[in-house]
């Protein structure tokens, strides 16, 4: 009898580990398209969400600087220390390799010792404002995974805006003003990302904390932090993905706060450590820039899990039938439906919105008025690009959705045992549940199956 409950156990312990395999500890990687399953019909596939892995996005950027020779060096020029103005023995030589301060060393490799950064000229031109735009641009849209990181050489800017495109550098709109005194320096009272609530995520702050001078030497990181922005939703150590990754998929507006296509730092002030500039000393006053750390992924509308950079331009690998550079049309001949974006829930999978065979029915398309906007006279609860049922809901028609039968709600966005009488058992107060309903009630059962079983087997 031994062994029949050990087979048991074994089998309890195999279905338990079946039930959770499909939820890892850290949740959004989305790392397959696909998978081959049996079903009735036999060998066929299931189609997942997926998206690129996040890695160092500055291995695949084109650098511009505006003035083109604001760079250091041409003619050469010799720099003062920022706290001592007599300590003078910086040289910048454009035409020495040991000399120069090009703006590609912002993005090489770190830890080596003398340190590499790019430079900028000094203010000797003082009064007149010494100031330079760095652009950074992917041809490519890319979305944002961790802190924008800025590390500089010399004392933190006094001015800096941090600014963002999403049409490849046709417009331009700020993501963070940096400023000793934000009010004197654009108006604004100064705040900090920590201050920001769900409601006010997409705000443009200006932050003081970036922006001292030489009394913080030590201190030379300038951060756009996009981790704390994510715990607002995904809690401060990130532990509920699944809530951020809910939020991103239903607004349209937030997934667009960490997309871009380019990055402008537009330094506007450097730092001069007084409330007065020393005109008898402009070399102690320029810029100069170690390291650029921008971390992201490419945006495939969770059509694709790989991005390949080819002849100087990244475009993703498509799966689900489409293709463009961001995965954002059907195929020909795939056109059977309107092409959409992939959907992050229901969790972890996903669903893949797959482009499906002319011959399979009509092609769908939105009642779109020449202005590009939908007609006014369709009140739309649900679409493909602005706001999507939840927990494996289906859009019907932009009027409502049809849920799944343990969730219900405008968006399907609420356990259906909530709006019963007791509500759900064991839930906790401002948690959603992350495993679906059916996973939830199989698991405490196979537990306490497979305890059983083995206190019976010993």
């Amino acid at each position: 009898m031994r062994w029949l409950a050990l087979l048991t156990l074994q089998a309890a312990w195999a279905g338990l580990c079946q039930a959770m395999q499909h939820y890892p500890s850290v949740w959004g990687h989305y790392d397959v398209c696909k998978s081959q399953v049996y079903t009735d019909e036999g060998l066929t596939w299931d189609y997942m969400a997926c998206q690129p892995e996040a890695t160092d996005m500055t291995k695949y950027l084109r650098v511009t600087l505006d003035p083109p020779n604001i760079t250091c060096g041409d003619p050469p020029e010799t720099y003062c220390a920022l706290e001592n103005p007599y300590m003078c023995n910086n040289e910048c030589d454009a035409s020495t390799e040991e000399l120069a301060h090009p703006p590609e060393l912002m993005f090489d490799f770190e830890g080596r010792n003398p340190t590499t950064f790019w430079q900028s000229s000094s203010w000797k031109k003082y009064p007149k404002p010494l100031q330079v735009n760095i652009t950074l641009s992917w041809n490519k849209t890319i979305e944002l995974t961790d802190d924008i990181v800025i590390t500089f050489e010399s004392g933190r800017p006094e001015q800096m805006v941090l600014e963002k495109s999403l049409d490849y550098g046709r417009s331009w709109q700020p993501y963070q003003f940096y400023a000793t005194d934000c009010l004197d320096a654009f108006i604004m009272e100064p705040k900090t990302v920590h201050e920001l609530t769900q409601q006010t995520l997409l705000d443009i702050i200006c932050t003081e904390d970036y922006s001292r001078g030489y009394v913080w030497k030590y201190d030379k990181t300038v951060r756009f932090e996009i981790k704390d922005r994510f715990a607002l939703f995904a809690g401060p150590r990130l532990h509920n993905m699944a809530s951020l990754y809910g939020q991103l998929d239903t607004t349209k507006n937030l997934r667009d706060f960490f997309t871009i296509t380019d990055l402008r730092i537009r330094l506007l002030r450097p730092a001069t450590g007084a409330t007065m500039v020393d005109e008898y000393n402009l070399s102690r006053y320029f810029y100069a820039i170690s390291d650029i750390k921008v971390q992201g992924r490419c945006k495939c509308n969770l059509h694709a899990n790989s991005c390949v950079f080819d002849k100087e331009k990244l475009a993703c690998e498509c799966e689900h039938n489409t293709t463009g550079p961001d995965c954002s049309r059907c195929k020909k001949n795939y056109q059977g439906r309107a092409w959409s974006v992939g959907s992050y829930l229901p969790i972890p999978k996903g669903t893949a919105n797959i482009c499906i065979p002319n011959y399979l029915g009509p092609v769908i398309r939105p009642n779109v008025s020449s202005l590009g906007v939908a007609n006014r006279n369709q009140a739309r609860v649900c679409d493909n690009l602005m706001m999507r049922c939840q927990n494996g809901g289906v859009c019907h028609n932009n009027q409502r959705c049809h849920c799944t039968p343990g969730f219900t709600g405008l968006l399907c966005e609420k356990p259906r045992c909530e709006s019963e009488a007791g509500g759900c058992p064991g839930a906790k107060s401002g948690q959603a549940a992350l495993l679906p309903p059916g996973r939830v009630a199989q698991l405490p059962l196979l537990m306490t199956i497979a305890a059983s079983l083995l206190l019976r087997a010993l």
